[in-house]
């Protein structure tokens, strides 16, 4: 793509606002036309000075947005996705455990191909999701996605009624079980299971271990996958989100490396 990028942020909370102050220290050449928040004061006082505040769906086709971006949960997603994928050629999906529905990314991707648009995906908190989905063309016997993380980024979260993180002294695993019923119950700590499951053997046949541990202070992400190609661990450790320790910095990076493909003759 030739120019500067129009891009349009739904959601300006820790992640897209990361984006955001990333993309400007980088002097990446991205122009955010607009920015869709929660219509109250707090909000809209996220939003960069001089950007406008978009109010409906129905005003994206005017701002002619090159790239929209989601990353403000599965109600944002159905009220803004379909609009952008009329208006844009790409939308950034960054709420993945909105597609523990099974009828939302289908719908969706009918959607774009109508509109000759594109949804992507980005691989958030975790990497070598390439190689996960490249083994999977031969296919993936098993395939097993584990975080770890400190106890204080599963506040707020139903790890509450299991554990006592503020007093819990060793390592626990507290949920097993398949990226659909990780995602489904903790959408903001294991969003990336999907991701692996998406671009593995699906979101039943996936499984999560879910962990709380005193001693690390990073969020850590281990995927371990077998087939007919062999065998692989990727193994992260992030550092969490400054201003949401339920998010790794990693997921905010993916997004600004994504958005600079776009404006890139090359990609890698």
């Amino acid at each position: 793509m030739q120019g500067r990028l129009r891009v349009v942020f739904i959601g300006f909370g820790a992640i897209n606002s990361r984006v955001a102050d990333l993309l400007r220290t980088r002097n990446a050449p991205v122009d955010i036309v607009a920015v869709a928040t929660k219509d109250d004061p707090v909000e809209r006082a996220r939003i960069p000075g001089g950007v406008p505040f978009l109010a409906a769906p129905s005003d994206l086709a005017a701002l002619r947005p090159d790239l929209v971006i989601e990353a403000a949960g599965r109600a944002a997603i159905d009220a803004w996705a379909p609009a952008a994928l009329a208006a844009a050629p790409r939308m950034i999906i960054a709420s993945t455990s909105a597609f523990c529905d099974d009828v939302l990314l289908p719908r969706l991707a009918e959607i774009a191909e109508r509109h000759g648009s594109r949804i992507l995906i980005p691989s958030g908190a975790i990497g070598g999701i390439d190689a996960v989905a490249g083994a999977a063309v031969l296919g993936l016997d098993a395939v097993t996605h584990r975080i770890v993380k400190p106890p204080v980024a599963w506040k707020g979260t139903p790890a509450e009624k299991l554990l006592a993180l503020a007093s819990l002294h060793e390592r626990t695993v507290f949920f097993e079980g398949s990226a659909r019923e990780a995602a489904s119950l903790y959408p903001q700590n294991a969003n990336a299971t999907v991701v692996t499951a998406l671009a593995g053997i699906g979101l039943d046949r996936t499984r999560v271990e879910l962990i709380a541990d005193p001693a690390v202070r990073l969020n850590g992400h281990t995927i371990t996958a077998e087939g007919a190609s062999g065998r692989m661990t990727i193994t992260l450790e992030n550092n969490p989100l400054a201003t949401n320790p339920k998010s790794s910095e990693l997921t905010a990076l993916s997004l600004v490396r994504l958005i600079e493909q776009q404006t890139r003759p090359v990609m890698i």
